[in-house]
């Protein structure tokens, strides 16, 4: 089933939800708005079809047209006015999606457009409900934080597409509507089972008539209890830890299914990690039971499962995910973070000092962690960052060579993560940067910081790991994905990445 654009979704919220519409139509402009303005970073910044020449402001795409919008409004992390417009040619132009159809991409491309569209207004039409006091002070649960998160990847103008979902899936699964669902459970025959435990498929509700229907010596086994979606739609808080489950909706970037490549490698991942985190403020929770069903005797990324170890929290902790210290707090719509950094430096300093060498650490000794703003969580105690959990293990590189030099023999691993290259390696740690850190900065920025002084500290906190790639990172343009130009490639899984100028470079 087609993803809903705009219109499509106003029809069915009438019949769905009626009294989303009002709000619904309020929200446009400024969903709008939002993909406009990531898709014209894109275009300022990615190597895109079409693009002819670049200044700020101004782009000649394909024929000599030229394009023309606000500097402003194409920089990362950029808050756009409802309205937001820019110009092709002597077009004003309002609508991302009529962007796209005039750059000439492809119509897929436009679908994913429009569905982003129509589901972010979607997300901001039915916010959650307003707290009595910030919701950093009453102890929310994790799940409740991730929900938060309406606007999807900060830079990805595909940030909310849901394809194959409909108006009501969406309501239904995606964690912006903070949904409770359970898990279904599908018996397999043993036969046709890949790992531990008894052959029990745990499926995504949207996932599994979809699977019954196509393998019917599935046999359904009621359903689990309740459990609630975390940032990643497919990925579910449990009574006991997390679980990773495969839906097959393309979502930003990917169709998120497990690979068979994630089930043997998690396990073996997590345990290395295990060790190789010792004795620094960052944790890696064990992903453990794989478990899926063999279709021509391999495991099928379609019907799997995975799980993971929740977070391990003391009294008094909260957990949140670095970006959805972005998103909007209940109690007055300002970020989560200027409400936990009442003193943005100090904070922004307990967390760089918490972050950087860490993660450098752990490149030295031979793994590469991509730390971006979902899977890697800081630990807060009455607002203070303590302590770093990532998760996650589907990005990171590995580096045999490292390994061996730190006293470690490297796991056995398929796929493509492992790498001596350290160009690659530093790329998936810097992307946590340009993105990351970019993002939070951004926020304190809006919030009356120094952005200046904030990236120094972050620098200050890179030098102190001593290392090569810490002087690499200091030193060269920040990666980040292209993630337009990856949605437009031949091949979308393959990594495309681009580059920022780096504001912790010394002169």
């Amino acid at each position: 089933m087609p993803t809903a654009d705009a219109v499509r979704t106003r029809t069915e919220l009438e019949r769905l939800r009626p009294e989303l519409t009002g709000p619904y139509d309020r929200a446009l402009p400024r969903a709008r708005a939002e993909i406009l303005a990531r898709l014209l970073g894109a275009l300022a910044r990615e190597p895109l079809p079409g693009v002819a020449a670049r200044a700020p402001g101004r782009i000649t795409v394909s024929g000599g047209r030229v394009l023309t919008f606000d500097p402003a409004a194409a920089l990362p992390f950029a808050v756009p006015a409802a309205g937001l417009a820019c110009r092709l040619g002597a077009e004003a132009i309002t609508d991302p999606v009529l962007l796209v159809r005039r750059l000439g991409w492809p119509d897929t491309f436009r679908d994913e457009i429009a569905g982003s569209v129509a589901n972010l207004a979607l997300a901001y039409a039915d916010p959650p409900a307003a707290t009595t006091r910030p919701i950093l002070d009453t102890e929310p649960d994790p799940a409740t934080l991730e929900q938060l998160v309406l606007d999807g990847h900060p830079l990805h103008p595909c940030c909310r597409s849901r394809g194959g979902m409909d108006v009501a899936d969406v309501l239904a699964y995606g964690p912006e509507h903070r949904p409770t669902l359970r898990l279904h459970r599908l018996r397999v025959p043993a036969d046709r089972w890949y790992g531990e435990g008894p052959p029990v498929l745990l499926a995504h509700p949207w996932q599994a008539p979809r699977l019954l229907e196509r393998h019917p010596w599935l046999a359904p086994d009621g359903e689990t209890a309740p459990v609630r979606p975390l940032m990643s739609l497919r990925t579910v808080a449990t009574p006991t830890g997390h679980v990773k489950t495969a839906v097959d909706v393309q979502m930003t970037s990917a169709v998120r299914t497990v690979s068979p490549a994630a089930l043997h490698n998690g396990p073996r991942l997590s345990a290395l990690l295990r060790d190789l985190t010792a004795g620094l403020p960052l944790s890696v929770p064990a992903e453990y039971a794989p478990g899926a069903v063999l279709v021509d005797g391999r495991p099928d990324r379609h019907l799997a499962h995975l799980h993971r170890q929740a977070p391990e929290m003391r009294p008094g902790e909260t957990v949140v995910p670095l970006a959805a210290l972005a998103a909007a707090d209940p109690y007055d719509g300002r970020a989560l973070l200027l409400h936990a950094a009442t003193d943005p430096y100090t904070w922004w300093q307990d967390l760089t000092n918490l972050l950087f060498p860490p993660l450098l650490a752990v490149l030295d000794r031979g793994v590469a962690l991509e730390a971006h703003g979902q899977n890697t969580l800081v630990v807060l105690d009455g607002g203070r960052p303590v302590r770093i959990v990532y998760r996650d293990l589907g990005g990171v590189r590995v580096s045999p060579a490292r390994l061996r030099a730190a006293g470690i023999d490297p796991p056995r691993l398929t796929g493509d993560l492992p790498t001596d290259d350290p160009r690659v390696l530093r790329t998936k740690l810097a992307a946590a940067v340009g993105t990351v850190a970019g993002q939070l900065v951004a926020v304190l920025e809006r919030g009356g910081a120094d952005p200046a002084k904030l990236w120094a500290t972050a620098a200050a906190a890179v030098a102190s790991a001593g290392t090569s790639d810490a002087a690499a990172l200091l030193a060269e343009p920040l990666p980040v994905k292209a993630t337009t130009a990856m949605r437009l490639a031949a091949d979308p899984l393959d990594d495309v990445w681009t580059h920022l100028d780096n504001p912790m470079a010394r002169p």
